[in-house]
């Protein structure tokens, strides 16, 4: 089955690159005069994906207003936390009604993904959440893990990780995951820290891939400075 559903988390407050940008919400960043989101989306289109879904929350009109209600070709749905709902409360709510397996991104990093190559992976452990891994020496912003020989995660590790790699926050997930949670609650939860230790405690099937292409998190100033170069190279 062709992954062809994209959720994009783009709701934060983005407070680091405020100074920057005061009237923008983060994933609208500009680099080299087109907002940062437009990079990301353009990068899967080309893979395939035909449906976004825009999690929005902070100066949510700034987006809507650029994308309206397509872009590319390709159709965009919103959902807008009246208040802050957290990276995974509003995954919980941009999810419902989704009856097929989904990616999901994070609005403020672009992560260079082979989308066949994680479906593929996702398909033949038969996971039930997947995760794009990147290798760095060592990270204090980043969930690290346990990771078995054959890619299922044993454990999640805040900060640190055995095998030097880390959360690159593209999932591949099944709506099945979420069966069994209340996607109605006003409750701010996280993704990092909530729905996945939750989901590893309660017997569900994830798994992690390594990933070797480029990455880049725009909520740290100094990537954010640097992503021309590396969104066009």
């Amino acid at each position: 089955m062709i992954v062809t559903t994209a959720i994009i988390l783009a709701g934060g407050l983005g407070t680091r690159l405020k100074r920057a940008d005061p009237n923008l919400p983060k994933p609208m960043a500009p680099i080299l005069n087109r907002p940062f989101l437009e990079y990301q989306m353009d990068y899967w289109v080309k893979q395939g994906i035909n449906k976004f879904i825009l999690s929005i929350g902070y100066l949510n009109q700034v987006i809507t207003e650029h994308f309206g209600r397509e872009y590319q070709k390709v159709s965009i749905d919103y959902v807008i936390e009246d208040e802050p709902l957290g990276t995974g409360g509003a995954l919980l709510k941009a999810s419902q009604g989704l009856k097929e397996t989904f990616l999901v991104l994070n609005g403020d990093t672009f992560f260079e993904v082979d989308l066949k190559l994680l479906n593929d992976f996702h398909k033949e452990q038969g996971s039930e959440w997947t995760l794009s891994l990147f290798r760095a020496n060592k990270s204090e912003r980043y969930m690290g893990l346990k990771l078995a020989d054959n890619g299922e995660i044993l454990a999640l590790e805040s900060g640190s990780s055995e095998s030097n790699l880390f959360n690159g926050g593209v999932y591949l997930i099944n709506p099945s995951v979420f069966d069994s949670l209340d996607k109605t609650s006003r409750e701010k939860i996280s993704l990092e820290n909530d729905l996945l230790p939750n989901f590893i405690t309660s017997g569900g099937l994830l798994y992690g891939i390594e990933c070797r292409g480029k990455f880049i998190d725009i909520g740290v100033p100094k990537d954010y400075h640097r992503a021309a170069e590396i969104l066009l190279h």
